[in-house]
């Protein structure tokens, strides 16, 4: 008998904490637990982890020496910085020469740092010359003064301490004798930028002493329950990392919320390219996800730049919870209020005998908020609020069995005050509603197809949270583009945190880059991911080369166990291959053709016609997609060639196929997007500029890999 081996994930969200547990053989949930987030605890969070783990525990009879993973999301990085919950920091800014001190200490030495309107970090800075050696005494008397000012957290910052992280070691290690907390600005992040790279560490010591706290309080409560498996924490960019990662560098948590949910979509669903909701009551998370994969970038901070990766997300004060605005006679927004903040229930989710005579009520929800937010008033004296969930029911795009399913005939009747003030049916006033509420999403998905340059025919909208199907369905008839609604989608962020994978990035600043400068940093973002907790045969590698930044950037992806599910049952044959590619191109079965493949990885193409003059049909491009043998697609290539080659003659096909599709204009020379096949690994190698940029970083990928394996070179044209 194969012994039960169980993942939990618990996602801390704003309103309620929820904690799943998949079984790892099967990728099954097992159960479910919620309870509603701590804020006021002395615990804070913490509690709330705490307690719904261990009624997780009870509820399903997991016995705790099953439990190989345990990871939590969480809001609280997040929330201390919209709160203002943060510690005065003081830098140690560092510098050696008389212009490279001068340099460093003005770049160093910060204004405090506004994270919300009107609240700030308190900022206190010293400055250390390094010209000389730096001593032990030198380094004391630093801190000390700061800690004199009121700082009590410390930031290590030297003018290129990425390169040599010595002095701000010694700082680090220097604070911590003296029992305060400490951050380097080289933990954070590799990239040159002083400046940048200082507010960073900033705003990473300004909640280090809050979460550590947490951290220990949450630790110390699941050890309690006998679970002996790791306790990881998601990050901003959809990886996990160890608690004693996080210890150093919190900042990585915001925005783990999204992340969970990403992580969940992407393992549940086989979605190439798309954009990603997480649908709550009162917002709606967005993102992209292309070639399989969530796309990130640098977040700011109270309108302030840093080097925090973390997934692209756009978030929307519209969800299923909105209410409406009426003035005289028209319907004039949806949301950002919503029931939750009106303390009112949805109207959809009531009795049919409490919807009795329902009676319109304007109110204001919040201080300065107009006085024009619609709701009613029953006989019986009950208050609702009438939602986009509400108007789902009534038009039938929330079915049963979704989670926004509630009572059809209870919101018709709840929207008839709404429908007589517009003068239209409830049918036309639901429409109305979802039309107005839904319009701004439609705005932000067309912004990231066009932004992130998305194939429309293959893009699909992916739901998840308790709202998805409120508004999914409708933005996929308003565009025209296929949506899908996940499993679970209530819980799919704890489900995301329970199947995450350790992630680590490498982002280093270097001017032409050579193979051993890659390949450092690829030994580096390795070593990274396995003090985060990855087991080191798990870890894939994906490197990638900016050429008009000047930056290398690196990231692992890794497990905390040797997967051991059975996933033989779980391949597709060829045939359904050629079916779902067939479907996201959108054309017949029978145009589709298989041109080449690897051991793991098909690549099928079809003619995308379009009908001219006269009634004449020409190709208008040649459409591409890349499939695994579980039906994933993991390239979207809207138009462009696939050529088969081997490990041994990939490098010279590589360089002879670009030379022939680069095109020269006055501004220089314009590569095309390229990418390298083999095993079930797609190598991106977009964004080089010239053809010793392309041999140089496919001689550092494909080292070491057997000749004779078959392999795919695929451009974007």
């Amino acid at each position: 008998m194969v012994k039960e081996r169980i993942r939990i994930g618990i996602d801390v969200g704003g309103t309620f904490t929820k904690a799943v547990a998949v079984n790892a053989n099967n990728m099954e949930l097992m159960g479910a637990a919620i309870t509603p987030t701590t804020h006021t605890a002395v615990e804070g969070v913490a509690a709330g982890v705490v307690y719904v783990f261990q009624k997780l525990i009870m509820e399903c009879s997991i016995n705790p020496d099953n439990v190989i993973f345990l990871a939590h999301s969480t809001t609280q990085a997040t929330n201390a910085l919209l709160e203002c919950d943060v510690t005065p920091v003081g830098v140690v800014g560092m510098g050696a020469g008389s212009i490279e001190a001068v340099r460093a200490k003005s770049l160093t030495n910060q204004d405090d740092i506004e994270v919300a309107p009107g609240r700030f970090i308190t900022v206190k800075h010293v400055f250390v010359d390094t010209s000389k050696s730096l001593i032990s005494e030198k380094t004391k008397a630093a801190i000390q003064k700061l800690l004199d000012q009121g700082a009590r957290t410390i930031v290590a910052s030297e003018a290129f301490g990425v390169d040599d992280p010595t002095h701000e070691k010694l700082v680090m290690d220097e604070a911590s004798q003296m029992g305060i907390s400490a951050t380097g600005a080289h933990e954070i992040t590799k990239l040159y930028g002083l400046k940048v790279r200082t507010r960073t560490a900033i705003i990473n010591a300004s909640i280090l002493p809050k979460m550590v706290e947490t951290a220990e309080m949450t630790e110390k409560g699941v050890r309690q329950t006998g679970i002996k498996a790791p306790l990881m924490v998601m990050r901003g960019d959809g990886g996990v990392m160890s608690i004693s990662e996080m210890r150093r560098r919190p900042i990585f948590t915001a925005l783990s919320g999204p992340a969970a949910s990403v992580a969940g979509v992407l393992f549940y669903l086989k979605i190439s390219d798309g954009i990603y909701f997480e649908v709550g009551g009162t917002s709606t998370n967005m993102g992209v996800i292309k070639n399989g994969r969530p796309m990130t970038k640098h977040v700011e901070i109270g309108g302030h730049s840093t080097y925090l990766p973390s997934l692209d997300v756009r978030v929307l004060g519209v969800a299923g919870g909105s209410m409406p605005r009426v003035q005289g006679n028209k319907l004039i927004d949806v949301g950002p209020r919503s029931a939750h903040i009106a303390g009112l229930p949805y109207a959809t989710f009531a009795n049919d005998e409490d919807i009795v005579d329902p009676k319109p009520i304007f109110l204001k929800l919040k201080e300065g908020d107009p006085s024009d937010y619609l709701g009613i008033e029953c006989a019986n004296g009950k208050r609702y609020a009438l939602t986009n969930t509400c108007a789902a029911n009534i038009l039938g795009f929330a079915k049963p069995g979704d989670y926004a399913y509630g009572n059809p005939k209870a919101a018709r009747r709840a929207f008839t005050p709404l429908a007589n003030i517009l003068g239209v049916t409830v049918e036309e006033a639901a429409y109305k509603f979802l039309e107005i509420a839904t319009g701004k999403v439609i705005d932000v998905v067309l912004g990231l197809i066009d932004e992130y340059k998305l194939d429309n025919l293959g893009s699909v909208l992916v739901g998840g949270g308790g709202g998805a199907s409120t508004l999914i369905p409708f933005i996929s008839e308003k565009t025209g583009l296929k949506y899908q609604i996940c499993d679970n989608a209530e819980v799919i962020s704890s489900i995301g945190d329970a199947l995450a994978m350790v992630r680590e990035t490498v982002e280093r600043s270097i001017v032409n880059p050579t193979p051993d400068d890659i390949l450092r940093v690829r030994k580096e973002c390795e070593q990274g991911a396995i003090a985060s907790g990855a087991k080191p045969g798990t870890i894939e590698i994906f490197v990638e080369v900016d050429s008009s930044k000047h930056r290398v950037y690196a990231t692992a992806v890794g497990a905390t166990e040797f997967l051991t599910r059975d996933v033989a049952a779980a391949k597709v044959s060829g045939d359904e291959q050629a079916k779902i590619s067939a479907e996201s191109m959108r054309v017949d079965y029978d145009e589709v053709k298989k041109v080449a493949q690897t051991r793991y990885l098909s690549v099928y193409t079809a003619p995308i016609r379009k009908r001219g003059f006269f009634g004449i049909t020409r190709v208008l491009r040649n459409s591409i997609r890349v499939i695994d043998d579980f039906g994933v697609i993991r390239l979207n290539i809207n138009n462009g060639l696939a050529f088969q080659t081997n490990i041994g003659g990939a490098i010279d096909s590589l360089c002879e196929q670009a030379s022939k599709l680069i095109q020269y204009t006055e501004a220089g020379s314009i590569v095309p997007e390229s990418y390298l096949l083999y095993e079930a690994r797609v190598f991106d190698m977009s964004g080089l500029k010239n053809l010793e940029e392309y041999r140089a970083m496919a001689s550092v990928e494909l080292q070491g890999v057997e000749e004779g394996l078959p392999a795919v070179i695929v451009f974007s044209i």
